[in-house]
């Protein structure tokens, strides 16, 4: 999608992405953690690919806010 098409995003929408960023980075952080102190190699792969998983929607809604950066209102709301 091109930015000339998108909309700014609302309070809301931009609470939801915050909040699921914060979600995904302790998601990360714990599916890490829990691949580090594994010993069965299965289950460490899985949590291995569990944290490459949350990464990846952590980029996701990172370039997500990115994009609509440049849409943001230049004054703060009230």
């Amino acid at each position: 999608m091109q930015s000339t098409n998108m909309q700014p995003l609302s309070g809301k929408e931009l609470e939801y992405i915050v909040d699921s960023i914060s979600n995904e980075e302790l998601l990360l952080k714990q599916s890490a953690a829990t691949a580090a102190s594994i010993q069965h190699p299965a289950i460490q792969q899985a949590c291995l690919q569990l944290a490459r998983t949350h990464e990846h929607h952590l980029n996701l809604l990172s370039n997500a806010l990115q994009q609509h950066q440049q849409l943001a209102p230049m004054q703060p709301q009230q």
